[in-house]
């Protein structure tokens, strides 16, 4: 580490850093933000932590920082804020607490990495010039659940390995307390991310007069919700009715026979909608009721020939056909029976559908998104549904995030 600085206190050098931060002009958006909670120096922390809310530094650690990593160090403590992570992921967390830190502290390391290029905030490095943090390239463009995921598989497949073996670069730079996170009531949690929210809009606004901007960060935030009903229907209509391009069929004979030369569109006729909601236990059934009863209101007025749910989890766990010699579709919201209840794997689906011979004209998925980062192979067009979980992005496909 570098040389204990004596010439401001911990506490005005949080302060000074936390304005050279708002000052920055790819931060400005963030300014609001650093004023949630309270960034307190203690004498006995080792680094850092935050409850998601507060932020605790460490006077030693805070003092052997340069300006440069001090920045990254309260990026770090904020960005865990933003993100919700200490609420958003509790489940990870009683799950396995060292695997959940580490995820969350992969994705916000490499996020505030790639704004700083320009080194106006780096990682700590300890005397040896070894990261004081978790680095590695192999989790970008992954999301929390995602890292988590290949950190869990990684540890099945090395049960011998020490503690600290296998890690990339660096140990934790901080620590979180999970516990003080949980304290916090619903509405508590519920108040502080609207205060999360409009604290970034608002920033947003201020950015865009002054011309500041660039934190990922902040783009990730600010993604606008889109009316998911409105684009669920819009999916399925464009799909079946043949216009989306990736539906079309070769031009049909008659067309041809006439000189136009146009593909014939899917609504000559209308084959069979899959259903596939994930029913691992991360997934609450009230979200796919309502997504359930979403699907049946468009089939009302698309009306395809059989609609076909699959529920899964780590293999398919029920097939329930509607129309086609099965159940009415009308039924379908009163009837269907979701089962599962284990972890989640993808490919269970994929292989169903090979193996049975599944001819389905259109494809959607129902997921909180937690699939490791494996998303599996489509030969129909395949929209997938994220509930509450704007950082899952799938590689394939349409996506369509629903907050519900």
């Amino acid at each position: 580490m570098l040389a204990i600085n004596k010439e401001l206190t911990a506490e005005q050098r949080i302060l000074k850093a936390m304005t050279a931060i708002m000052g920055c002009p790819k931060y400005v958006a963030l300014g609001g933000a650093l004023l949630i909670g309270t960034h307190t120096v203690k004498e006995d922390v080792p680094t850092a932590y935050t409850d998601g809310k507060n932020c605790y530094y460490g006077r030693a650690f805070v003092d052997s920082l340069s300006d440069a990593e001090l920045r990254f160090l309260i990026l770090h403590e904020t960005y865990h804020m933003l993100f919700r992570h200490l609420t958003s992921w509790q489940h990870l967390y009683e799950e396995d607490a060292q695997l959940a830190n580490k995820a969350c502290d992969y994705v916000i390391n490499l996020m505030i990495t790639d704004e700083n290029k320009d080194g106006f905030a780096t990682m700590p490095v300890d005397d040896d010039g070894n990261y004081i943090g978790l680095l590695d390239e192999q989790y970008r463009n992954m999301h929390e659940g995602d890292v988590y995921a290949a950190l869990r598989k990684e540890k099945e497949d090395n049960p011998d390995q020490q503690e600290g073996e296998g890690e990339g670069d660096g140990a934790g730079l901080d620590e979180h307390d999970w516990e003080g996170a949980q304290e916090m009531s619903a509405e508590e949690q519920r108040e502080l991310s609207r205060e999360i929210d409009q604290s970034i809009r608002q920033g947003a606004l201020t950015a865009g007069k002054v011309g500041g901007g660039g934190s990922l960060a902040v783009e990730q935030l600010l993604q606008p919700e889109v009316d998911w009903r409105a684009a669920l229907r819009e999916f399925i209509t464009s799909t079946c009715r043949g216009n989306d391009d990736s539906t079309w069929r070769m031009p049909s004979r008659r067309h041809m026979a006439m000189g136009i030369l146009r593909p014939s569109g899917i609504s000559e006729q209308v084959g069979e909608l899959l259903i596939v909601p994930d029913t691992s236990l991360s997934m609450g059934q009230r979200e796919l009721t309502r997504c359930i009863t979403e699907i049946k209101g468009v089939c009302d007025t698309v009306k395809p020939e059989s609609v076909r749910v699959l529920y899964w989890d780590t293999e398919v766990r029920g097939d329930e056909l509607y129309g086609n010699g099965g159940l009415p579709i009308e039924q379908l919201v009163q009837t269907t029976k979701p089962k599962g209840g284990g972890g989640t794997t993808i490919s269970c689906v994929t292989d169903y559908i090979r193996d049975k011979g599944i001819k389905a004209q259109a494809v959607i998925v129902l997921t909180d998104g937690f699939l490791g980062g494996v998303w599996g192979t489509w030969d129909v067009p395949v929209l997938w549904g994220i509930l509450n979980n704007k950082r899952a992005m799938p590689k394939t496909g349409k996506t369509l995030h629903i907050k519900v």
